[in-house]
């Protein structure tokens, strides 16, 4: 299942309330004007800025914000 590009066109980033683009084969939504990602759990967006995690982190592995709460 996927991200029906409906819900996109309507979705915005709860931050800035600027587009999101999909990344990573929809593990994401990532707003380019704040950096952020916010991850795709079970086909769940889940758009809140506290679960969100920097693009250079998600990139660098790091898919949630409890990534960091682990170490």
């Amino acid at each position: 299942m996927s991200i029906h590009p409906d819900l996109l066109t309507i979705l915005a980033c709860p931050k800035c309330k600027g587009a999101l683009t999909v990344v990573d084969n929809e593990a994401g939504l990532f707003c380019p004007t704040c950096d952020i990602v916010f991850p795709v759990r079970d086909d769940i967006p889940i758009m809140l800025v506290e679960e969100a995690v920097a693009k250079a982190d998600w990139d660098a592995g790091k898919r949630s914000a409890k990534d960091d709460a682990a170490k």
